[in-house]
């Protein structure tokens, strides 16, 4: 990883750079200001350059479903520690990120919500997202069920009242009593409802996607299964157009025929791939605390203490790409969108594309799809 740092004015030359409309084999990247300011193949335009030469260069990643790394979670009242999380990913790559936060009482929750939207109001990351508590009890993973509640009115206004705006996505179960009238109410207030952790059957999903729910949260994990008979929400949400669907792609989560059966259902402009990071991630093996439940790591798999229920993942997004590309069968055109292009658009992000205008931000790839330097606003992101 490089050890420049500041913002640059620079063009990158030589190097297979991803475009929206294909792979340059010889492109150039000319960023200033923090922009990029225009996108070619072949002689670069006049000024200092950068040779990247058989490297490959993509959008930075977005990730819009993350908990934490470097140790940290974006729980902690400690706001370098929240810096450090994002700093964390941010060296694999990550240059839009959503901080996710589990479930917690009300107004806990709301105090979290309160202390996180500082950080989207300085740009360190691009919004929250909540993780429950609304979601069913039978499918909760590593979320303590003695928490759980149904998403009444007065608890979303609560919610989105300490983020002032911050609050990106709420993931909820529909069959939860005042479900779908809290996804108008997400809605109505330009935040995406996502569903999760459910175990609803099929006909239960249909009113809330009707309704205004677009997301749903890590397909597959924390749902009632897949049956031919039952489809359940796997079925109806992806099966259903408007949805955009989260894969965790750490091949622990989902197999990789698993991961490829949906990208490819589901097509470039409705797959996402995110992490569910906790803490651990970028750290390795240890015992770490997971919204108030002991979670263990080991061989890099976390799961709660005593039980086999995984508690999220220690993914980072190049990880996550490397796995899409080497073990699910997935193009490098279609990796890009899921880790870049799909999640900023979903955001309304002028990110995740390599197109003049755009931010920034961009991975420098070696030959193994490793970063080699990443460029976050501009900057060169030091070590």
């Amino acid at each position: 990883m490089s050890t420049w740092g500041g913002p640059v004015d620079v063009t990158l030359t030589g190097g297979r750079v991803v475009t929206p409309d294909g792979v340059l084999e010889s492109g150039w990247i000319s960023v200033r200001e923090g922009r990029i300011q225009a996108v070619g193949d072949g002689v670069p335009p006049d000024g200092p350059t950068t040779d990247v030469s058989g490297n490959l260069v993509v959008p930075g990643f977005v990730d819009i479903h993350c908990h934490g790394g470097g140790g940290h979670a974006f729980t902690s009242d400690d706001p370098e520690k929240v810096r450090r999380a994002a700093a964390a990913h941010r060296r694999h790559g990550t240059t839009t990120q959503i901080a996710s936060l589990v479930s917690r009482p009300i107004p806990e929750l709301a105090d979290q919500v309160s202390a996180l939207a500082e950080f989207v109001q300085d740009g360190l990351i691009a919004g929250i997202h909540l993780e429950g508590p609304f979601m069913s009890p039978a499918r909760c993973g590593a979320h303590d069920p003695a928490i759980l509640c149904p998403p009444d009115a007065d608890s979303v206004t609560k919610l989105l009242d300490a983020g002032k705006g911050t609050v990106r996505m709420i993931t909820l179960a529909p069959e939860l009593e005042g479900a779908v009238a809290a996804v108008h109410q997400l809605v109505d207030n330009g935040v995406i409802a996502a569903i999760g952790h459910t175990d609803a059957t099929e006909a239960q999903v249909r009113p809330a996607v009707d309704a205004g729910a677009s997301v749903a949260t890590h397909l597959f994990n924390g749902m009632r299964p897949l049956h031919h008979r039952e489809p359940g929400p796997i079925g109806a949400l992806l099966d259903d157009e408007r949805v955009t669907v989260e894969l965790i792609c750490d091949l622990v989560h989902l197999h990789p025929t698993a991961v490829r059966l949906a990208a490819r259902h589901a097509g470039i402009d409705r797959t996402v791939l995110v992490t569910d990071a906790i803490a651990a991630a970028g750290v390795g093996d240890g015992v770490y605390d997971v919204g108030g439940l002991e979670v263990r790591v080991v061989d890099g798999v976390p799961t709660l203490a005593g039980g086999a229920a995984l508690a999220g993942s220690t993914l980072t997004m190049d990880m996550a790409f490397r796995n899409a590309i080497n073990s699910c069968g997935l193009s490098l055109v279609e990796a890009v969108h899921a880790t870049s292009t799909r999640p900023a658009t979903l955001l309304g992000l002028q990110t995740g594309q390599l197109r003049a205008g755009y931010a920034a931000d961009l991975v420098v790839l070696d030959a193994e799809l490793k970063p080699r330097d990443v460029l976050s606003k501009g900057e060169w992101v030091k070590d």
